[in-house]
């Protein structure tokens, strides 16, 4: 009778410890990036009476004969499946959409999240809700992405200063179509060394032979004037001639040349083709005007890039993900916070993107529990629990029968 009892005992206390669980997951099921949990178990050691035997030419073999002991915990399983990603159009939520984990610190302790919603706090650096600073990869001086990661700080007071133009790069094609003397327009902003903009326009004009160009002088409006200069092309349609970039001094206004509206110019005409097909060509200036930091926003591929007035848009990281061998080795720490265990693996640390999951702007990922399922399985374990009391309460009512044999 007692062995039954203490099987009942134990089933009672794996029930409880399921309805632990359950309650855990229903109680998150609106917390965003969680993760929810199950519960596995196990039968425990159980007592031979007698062992098997072995068949013989007289009799066959027979079986073991074993009884149970009872039932004991096997395993708590982290689930990390992903969930679906609800869109609060807030630029500083984001949504994984796949694998890995947001990378937060603080001081010496590295700790991993699915829970995207992040703030500025007073320095400007990009936290989540508990004040741990997200991790980024930097960029270096000339915009490459460097394999330095850390704390992003976002300075909302920033100024772009003025850039002179100094560089016109062209590109794309100009149509081996196109007819004699027609000419293709495209209009193109520079910076004087005043740090103010001013519209010109590029022409470029069909030759018999090739292209010329003809910069802030209109050769329809005055067929008189002298082009720039002559681009010439191979049968392949690749650029022959200017071989390298030209130097150009352009007169923004056509008057007396001042420090401030004339500009030394290189022109880089490496990207032309002339093949078939429409005339694509583009114009593209460097330098800006002044500008202050505007807004800023995290794309897909988790550039943390910062608006300017200007137009200009300066990329001050990239957020770094997580992946990890074995998930659900991964130790829970409370506040959505997961940390390495010797069983997880170490963090495999990379951008987003890179064999990672994409990032979702102005989303968050929802807990990943299912209603439906935690309530049937609270009542499996509820009448899982309720049988075991009928365990314990007929064998209780067995022994007061044995007991009352003496009277």
């Amino acid at each position: 009778m007692l062995r039954s009892m203490y099987s009942g005992i134990s089933g009672l206390k794996n029930s409880q410890t399921k309805l632990d669980v359950i309650g855990n997951n229903i109680a998150n099921v609106n917390t965003y990036g969680f993760k929810k949990s199950r519960v596995t178990f196990k039968d425990m050691l159980s007592q031979t009476v007698a062992g098997a035997s072995a068949a013989t030419d007289l009799r066959g073999g027979t079986n073991p004969k074993q009884i149970g002991l009872g039932s004991t915990l096997a395993t708590i399983d982290t689930i990390h499946d992903g969930s679906s990603l609800q869109t609060t159009t807030r630029s500083l939520d984001v949504g994984i959409d796949g694998d890995g984990y947001f990378v937060v610190r603080q001081g010496n302790a590295q700790y991993y999240t699915r829970a995207g919603n992040f703030y500025l706090d007073e320095n400007g650096t990009l936290v989540n809700g508990d004040g741990l600073a997200v991790q980024a990869y930097r960029y270096d001086a000339n915009g490459n992405l460097t394999n330095v990661y850390g704390d992003v700080a976002v300075n909302i007071n920033a100024v772009m200063p003025a850039t002179v133009t100094s560089n016109v790069v062209f590109s794309e094609n100009l149509s081996a179509d196109a007819i004699t003397d027609s000419v293709y327009t495209q209009q193109i902003r520079v910076i004087d060394n005043g740090g103010n903009p001013h519209s010109i326009d590029v022409h470029f004009k069909r030759t018999a032979t090739g292209w010329e160009y003809f910069i802030n002088k209109d050769p329809e409006a005055n067929p008189a004037p002298t082009s720039d200069g002559t681009l010439t092309f191979g049968a392949d349609g690749n650029l022959t001639n200017p071989t390298a970039p030209v130097t150009f001094n352009l007169d923004i206004d056509g008057q007396a040349a001042t420090t401030v509206d004339n500009l030394a110019l290189t022109l880089n005409f490496a990207g032309l083709t002339m093949n078939s097909g429409p005339t694509t060509a583009i114009v593209n200036p460097n330098g800006n005007t002044e500008g202050k930091l505007d807004s800023f926003n995290i794309g897909a591929s988790g550039d943390i890039s910062g608006v300017y007035s200007n137009g200009e848009i300066v990329t001050l990281g990239r957020l770094a993900l997580a992946k990890f061998s074995n998930t659900s080795g991964l130790t829970k720490a409370g506040n959505n916070l997961f940390q390495e265990s010797i069983n997880s693996g170490a963090a495999n640390i990379g951008a987003a993107g890179d064999g990672r999951g994409s990032l979702v702007s102005g989303a968050l990922e929802m807990s990943n529990v299912d209603l439906s399922e935690e309530f049937t399985e609270m009542i499996v374990a509820q009448r899982s629990f309720q049988a075991n009391t009928r365990i314990i309460t007929t064998s209780d009512e067995i022994l007061q029968e044995l007991v009352n044999l003496k009277r």
